[in-house]
Parts: structure tokens; C-alpha cells; sequence
């Protein structure tokens, strides 16, 4: 076996016995396909008031750029999928928001699995990513065979769906690389058919200025009034194109502690979230993802639906 094999199965096996659903690696280059699709989703103002989305665009399509010297890409995927869910009759959040701030909980695996490859191999340079940096995580998810683009532009496995975090360790070592998987979404329309706003506007294009997760999560102004009566309770996030997806029936319960929800959160109805405090807010989300919208932004996006 060689070094690049022996190094693979053991950075996938380290993965594995971590908690990381899968592990697929890429060779570091340019992204070809993904550089048009970047520059007219950016000359189309889909990102809206994400400006920093147009920031580093060569970065964007370049790990070479982004980590010196690197040559692979390894992208991994985290469950997050719940074993329940909020109640029917009130305001709703992600999934991905009920427990810890995934960036912390990931990051802390990817450190691990670092550390792993240093004391295993040697000397490795390189850096770890979870949703924080320019790097197109869903492309290089895809590119080292770990699913395909959905409809909904988001990644999707035949096995487990779509409700897992995607991540990478981008590094200066040379591995077995993986390929791609076929497109399994067919004639399927699930998700377009369902987004309220109108956001998915063409098949792997999401007009992220329309999206419920933008407005709730991202516009820091006044949520327009042109979108009222169209969020279906939402008031952080949203996982509509997700939930109608007929590969997400084949979700499985994530094992992860610090996803698990704060107690109360499952049980809140509206008039509890009409009427919570600061207080309460900083108890519920302590360490939770929708401390991004502060209690300010979840105020503002309660009274939107209310009204």
C-alpha cells in the first residue's frame, strides 16, 4: 500500500470513529465550474446585504490561494438531524440552531482530527473551515463524492438527506482522491414548489435576497413588507426545502449531546415567544447559533409574523 493510501484510510477512519458521517477528499485547484456561477450569482445581487460574499473571490475558487501549498481538499459531513422537533402551533427555528453553535462543536472535531494527522504523519500544514471562511463548501462536498447539488442547492446524500453540516480540513499533503456521484434528484420540483418566497428561481439557484433565512437571520433592517404572510412561522431560518425533500426521509437522529436542545425550547408556544425576555433569550440560546440575530433581530422577526 502506499503512503497516500495508508494516509487516506486512516484520516477517513479518524473521521469515522470522531462522529463525521463521511469523509471525501479532492484534489486543491481552481474550481472552473463554479467561477461562473459565482460571478453571475454575485452580478445578480442574490446575495443581498451579504457583502461579504463578494469579498476574496479568488480565494473563493482557489484553496491553492486560500492555504499555500495545499493539495487537498477533505470535506466531511456532521448530522444534525433531531430527534424532535418544536411543536406544530409556534414560531419556528432551524434545525441546525436547536443545540450548540455547530462552528464550535466542528471546529473542535476538525482540531482533533488535525492533531490525529500530525502525531500519525508527521509534519502537515494546513487549516480548518466550518462556514466561516471563504471556501465553497458545497462544491468541494460534492467534488470528493460526498453527494450532489439538489435542486435546493444544497448538498444531498441518497443515504441521509441533506440535514448535516459540511466542513474542510484544506492541507499541504497528497491523498487518494474520490470522485463525484450522479444527480438523483430527476424531475423532481419538491422544493421549488414549496418555497414560499420564490426564492429557489432556477434548478441549483437559490436568489439568496428572497430566501426566509435571509431575512431572518441576515438583513439587519426592516424585514420588507412585501413579504408579509409568507414565512410560515419562521423566525430564524427556515427548513421548508429541506423538510418536503423526498431524500430526507431517510434522516437519522443525530447522536451529537450538544445538539440536543435547551428543555424549553421544544415546548415554547407563540404567546411564550411573544413575550420573552432578554432574560430568558440568553438562557434558552446560550451557546445557540440564533444568538446571531441577538434578541433585537428575533423581537423583530416575532412582530413580523404576529402582525
Amino acid at each position: 500500500m502506499s503512503n497516500k493510501s495508508k494516509y487516506t484510510d486512516l484520516i477517513k477512519a479518524e473521521a469515522k470513529r470522531l462522529g463525521f458521517l463521511s469523509c471525501g477528499i479532492s484534489k486543491a485547484g481552481f474550481l472552473e465550474e463554479e467561477a461562473p456561477r459565482l460571478e453571475s450569482y454575485l452580478k445578480a445581487n442574490m446575495n443581498g446585504e451579504m457583502a461579504y460574499l463578494e469579498n476574496h473571490f479568488d480565494k473563493r475558487l482557489d484553496p491553492t490561494i486560500l492555504v499555500p501549498d495545499s493539495k487537498s481538499v477533505i470535506s466531511l459531513l456532521y448530522n444534525y438531524f433531531p430527534a424532535e422537533t418544536q411543536r406544530e402551533d409556534t414560531y419556528k427555528i432551524s434545525k441546525y440552531a436547536y443545540g450548540t453553535d455547530y462552528h464550535f462543536v466542528i471546529k473542535d472535531k476538525l482540531k482533533l482530527l488535525m492533531d490525529f494527522i500530525s502525531e500519525e504523519i508527521g509534519d502537515v500544514g494546513g487549516r480548518a473551515f466550518v462556514d466561516s471562511a471563504p471556501v465553497l463548501d458545497k462544491a468541494w462536498a460534492s467534488k470528493s463524492g460526498l453527494g450532489w447539488i439538489g435542486k435546493h442547492s444544497l448538498l444531498l446524500t441518497k443515504q441521509r438527506g441533506s440535514f448535516y453540516f459540511v466542513s474542510e480540513l484544506i492541507l499541504d499533503l497528497e491523498l487518494e482522491y474520490d470522485s463525484p456521484v450522479t444527480d438523483h434528484c430527476g424531475s423532481c420540483t419538491a422544493c421549488i414548489d414549496a418555497c414560499p418566497t420564490g426564492a429557489i428561481v432556477a434548478e441549483r439557484v437559490v436568489d439568496g435576497s428572497k430566501c426566509i433565512s435571509y431575512f431572518t437571520i441576515e438583513l439587519k433592517n426592516q424585514i420588507p413588507e412585501s413579504e408579509k404572510g409568507k414565512f410560515e412561522n419562521w423566525m430564524f431560518g427556515c427548513d421548508i426545502c429541506q423538510d418536503v425533500c423526498p431524500w430526507n426521509r431517510f434522516s437519522q437522529t443525530h447522536n451529537e449531546p450538544l445538539f440536543n436542545p435547551h428543555p424549553d425550547l421544544l415546548n415554547m408556544d407563540r404567546s411564550d415567544w411573544e413575550e420573552i425576555t432578554e432574560e430568558v433569550f440568553k438562557s434558552v440560546f446560550k451557546k445557540s447559533a440564533v444568538k446571531r440575530t441577538k434578541f433585537s433581530g428575533l423581537q423583530r422577526n416575532i412582530q413580523f409574523l404576529k402582525d
